[in-house]
């Protein structure tokens, strides 16, 4: 199964259409679309505009791709779940965003195991099928815990610093 979400805050109706497209055209693979506030229903996978935080998590988890836009918080759930993830970056030029950054998320994350960025709308499509039939390895998996040498000094600078 495929989860695509475009996040919260904006819509992002170039994944939805580029993904819904590719539903079209592959029938045989579940697809589910969060689309947000799009104006974009598609017609060829399933969609919901916004779902509970637990059922996200429950997609993401049981995903074989998760396709999104570039999003700290979009590619930080994934690594922690492990899962491949294919990304298109937003773009201030289109309409999509305020500024350029996810591209800059993209150059940052690019090299990471496990992920994938595609350009376009194209390279996306493209990149779908590729990644079903030969997935990427390595994916790695990002604890959602701080580690303790970081919690202990956080500890030892409230102890020492606050006021009590």
């Amino acid at each position: 199964m495929i989860f695509a979400s475009v996040g919260s805050m904006l819509p992002f109706d170039r994944l939805t259409r580029a993904v819904d497209a590719w539903a079209g055209d592959n029938p045989q693979t579940p697809v589910h679309i969060q689309i947000g506030d799009g104006s974009y229903e598609p017609q060829n996978a399933e969609w919901t505009r916004m779902m509970p935080h637990d059922v996200y998590l429950q997609r993401l988890t049981d995903c074989s791709l998760f396709v999104a836009h570039v999003g700290i918080g979009s590619i930080l759930q994934a690594l922690e779940l492990g899962r491949q993830m294919l990304m298109l970056p937003r773009r201030a030029s289109l309409g999509e965003h305020t500024t350029e950054h996810q591209l800059d998320t993209a150059a940052k994350f690019q090299e990471t195991a496990g992920l994938a960025i595609a350009q376009d709308a194209s390279a996306l499509r493209l990149a779908m099928s590729a990644l079903l039939s030969s997935p990427l390895s390595g994916a790695t998996r990002l604890s959602c815990f701080a580690p303790k040498p970081m919690t202990d000094k956080i500890r030892e600078f409230l102890l020492t610093t606050l006021p009590r």
